[in-house]
């Protein structure tokens, strides 16, 4: 009878029975059944199992003809061809297993108890199947036998035998390399009876232990305990209140237990609760993070703390504010780490980063000697103020905390706008220039294949990110510096950015800051700037239009200006998923062809959470008033400095000292005169040209001791080999030093550790960037 190599212990346990009825065939006869006693049916869980292995399987007990199960008297029937719903095939001896039932029980037949009468003389006409001792074989003995059995390291201890038992259908499954690889002892058993992954049943059991429990069988329970137990120090008995208590606290194995929670907390939303639930220990100031980490009400209280000190910035001047940002930052950085983070509970701590990036940015003056000099210091630097300022205005998830961080902000940043904006305002009025002069001719941006992308209020760090967010896209982004036109208004600034910009011009008396066509002397308006376009070979795209590329395009897209109308401080919320979008169009654009797109806008804005401070314009003086700027009448008299409109130099208007607002209570303006209104950003974008990926192919690799030989199939200039652990990670690498590959494409590697000998690893290879380009699991000193 030929067998095929058990691959697992059912298999093993199978073949093994059926090896029971080898006999010689020159001096015996063939047996006519094997019986199977098994006194403290220890086997019952896998025989269903078994019986898909062995169709000639039949089981003592009460009739049930569908499993093949029934009396002594019904197997003898069975075994005799009088049940019709038994089929044996005749090549195997049918296999009787009686649960409950000893060797010694059929062989005393006078004291045989009358059931098992029936079965009593097979003894004499069949085998039995037992250890080579003559011994009935129990599970552990069938694992652990050399002879007949599995010859597995398996643990003698009492704890491990019932352990095995719980979880036998489990071991009779796992493949038998995996068990042969390893100690079999209480902690495996109950850990494979619980589906491998401790830690995870833990903290599911603690988010839900009525659920959890009810899920789980008598056997999967017990282990359940039994690994909690062994791993943890703690029986599921004493409750989830004692859980929650050693898991805030996180000493000994629980440190493994809260770093895992720490990775998904939103998937256990019921622990923090659980927690709160637990008397913490006594806090004080010089408690830390690594202390109370665990501990919500910790966290709490360091939130509740750091909103107090935010708001007394108010009233603090900007130098002190400044200073104890800095020191609240290094206070509370380490909150960003914990889990309350991730779940929305520490928002404060969280905007703690660009507050301390807003107190640093602050701490240089934008105010400079001249104008160019002021646009290199907010090019450089400046910018970084605004930015933080959206940044840690994200995080003001309730009324009390928008509160807190609108007190941060207006402490330091407020007076830096306000004396930049200043500044800018007296060199700009004494000199005219930047964005007061009209050129009178196409702008230079103007290129062949082009698409000219209009954005509606892109502001400078808004600029900044949208640039980021291309470049992170594989596009080639190149920034440009650009003031706009005065006032800083659309009407006045589309038309000045536009490609045909040279073909309007101001109307005399106009109040609204629009132009005039000049071809026309018609106000300009949206139809209006589309048919100038057309006419002047333009294409104008709309909705996700990407036209024909080759020529030259406009395109609008992305209203920022409007959302921060409409929302104020909450653009802040929505900026980034806006200039998402606008990211997605010009990919698109460039995809479809176009060798360039221009991003374009036509002003900034200020934003001030808490709203910009108002001066007094009596609407007596004014024709038009808008939040920064104003046409005054004639004749009237006001103490505001006046400037040129872009499009007519011979009319004037006034402009709002510093960064006030002529309206009140608006957090959200533009129209004025500072740098975050005037000097945007315009970017040129275009694909980037990819090289051809090069295929590299690991050759030979050879060991000598803990020194490795590698070589690839094709040399290729550059590149670098590394043994790690973990092929995508570089610090996980084992040796003194990567090494550069020869002109001939091989290099030579040393392991540090002589404990890793064995272990499994990677011999990869990466380019000068670090790019990993291939990689071979290996094992440490081992040559395969």
């Amino acid at each position: 009878m030929i067998m095929t190599e058990a691959t697992s212990p059912l298999q093993a346990l199978a073949q093994a029975l059926r090896r029971a009825a080898r006999f010689n065939r020159d001096v015996e006869c063939g047996p006519h059944c094997i019986l199977w006693p098994d006194k403290e049916g220890q086997w019952r869980p896998v025989i269903a199992a078994l019986q898909a292995e062995l169709p000639e399987l039949l089981v003592l007990g009460p009739v049930d003809e569908a499993h093949r199960t029934g009396p002594a008297i019904w197997l003898r029937c069975a075994i005799a061809g009088q049940i019709a719903s038994v089929k044996l095939d005749g090549q195997h001896p049918p296999v009787l297993y009686l649960p409950e039932v000893s060797r010694q029980d059929l062989r005393a037949v006078e004291q045989c108890p009358e059931p098992l009468r029936p079965l009593a003389e097979l003894q004499y006409r069949g085998q039995i199947f037992s250890q080579a001792n003559a011994k009935d074989w129990t599970v552990r003995a069938f694992l652990k036998a050399v002879q007949g059995g599995l010859g597995l390291d398996v643990g003698q201890d009492k704890e491990t035998r019932d352990a095995l038992l719980l979880a036998l259908p489990q071991v009779m499954d796992q493949p038998l390399e995996v068990l042969r690889a390893r100690r079999l002892d209480s902690a495996w058993f109950n850990t494979l009876l619980t589906g491998g992954d401790p830690v995870r049943d833990l903290l599911l059991w603690m988010d839900a232990p009525t659920a959890f429990r009810e899920a789980r069988d008598d056997s999967a329970w017990a282990a359940f305990k039994r690994v909690s137990k062994a791993k943890f120090a703690f029986q599921p008995d004493d409750g989830e209140l004692a859980a929650a208590a050693k898991l805030a606290a996180r000493s000994g194995p629980w440190k493994l237990v809260w770093q895992r929670y720490e990775e998904a907390p939103a998937r256990y939303r019921n622990i923090p609760k659980l927690i709160r639930r637990c008397t913490p220990p006594v806090f004080d100031m010089l408690t830390g993070a690594d202390t109370a980490g665990g501990w919500p009400q910790w966290n709490q209280e360091r939130e509740d703390d750091l909103r107090a000190s935010l708001n007394v910035l108010a009233h603090r001047p900007p130098h002190e504010a400044r200073e104890q940002l800095l020191r609240l930052e290094r206070d509370h950085r380490a909150r960003r780490d914990l889990a309350w983070a991730s779940l929305g509970e520490a928002s404060l701590a969280l905007a703690m980063a660009p507050l301390a990036q807003l107190a640093d940015a602050t701490s240089r003056s934008a105010a400079a000697a001249t104008i160019q000099d002021m646009q290199t210091l907010y090019s450089t630097s400046g910018w970084q103020a605004d930015d933080a300022v959206l940044r840690a205005l994200e995080y003001a998830e309730s009324p009390q905390d928008h509160a807190a961080i609108t007190a941060a902000i207006r402490s330091v940043y407020l007076p830096w706008m306000e004396e930049a904006a200043r500044q800018l305002q007296t060199l700009v009025h004494a000199t005219r220039s930047p964005g007061g002069v009209r050129e009178g001719k196409p702008p230079a941006y103007i290129a062949k294949n082009q698409c000219v992308l209009f954005v509606d209020g892109l502001r400078f760090d808004l600029g900044r990110r949208l640039a980021g967010l291309l470049a992170d896209g594989g596009r080639e982004v190149t920034e440009h510096p650009t003031w706009i036109a005065l006032p800083s208004v659309t009407a006045t600034g589309k038309a000045a950015v536009s490609p045909v910009a040279d073909r309007f011009m101001g109307q005399p008396g106009a109040d609204d800051f629009v132009p005039d066509v000049a071809a026309t002397g018609s106000s300009l308006s949206t139809q209006q700037l589309r048919k100038v376009l057309t006419d002047a070979g333009w294409q104008v795209l709309t909705g996700n239009e990407v036209g024909e590329p080759g020529g030259q395009a406009w395109c609008e897209f992305g209203d920022i200006d409007q959302e921060g109308h409409a929302r104020g401080w909450k653009l802040a919320l929505h900026a980034q998923a806006l200039l998402a979008e606008i990211s997605a169009r010009i990919a698109a654009l460039l995809d479809a062809g176009w060798g360039q797109v221009r991003v374009v806008t036509d002003h900034g804005w200020l934003l001030l959470p808490g709203e910009l401070p108002k001066i007094e314009l009596p609407k007596a003086l004014a024709t038009t008033k808008w939040g920064r700027c104003a046409v005054l009448k004639d004749g009237a008299h006001s103490d505001e400095r006046l400037y040129p409109w872009y499009w007519d130099p011979g009319q004037s208007f006034a402009l709002a000292d510093g960064i006030a607002c002529y309206k009140k209570g608006e957090e959200y303006a533009h129209g004025g005169l500072s740098l975050q209104e005037c000097l945007t950003l315009q970017l040129a974008v275009s694909s980037q040209a990819t090289s051809a990926i090069r295929t590299v192919r690991i050759g030979d690799i050879g060991w000598k001791g803990l020194r490795v030989s590698v070589s690839l199939e094709t040399p290729v200039e550059g590149l670098q080999a590394d043994v790690r652990l973990r092929a995508g990670d570089p610090a996980s690498s084992v040796v003194v030093a990567s090494k550069p590959f020869s002109g001939h494409g091989t290099c030579s590697l040393v392991v540090e550790d002589e404990d890793l000998e064995g272990r499994p690893a990677f011999v990869v290879v990466v380019d000068a960037d670090g790019v990993l380009l291939a990689q071979r699991a290996v094992s440490i000193g081992v040559n395969e």
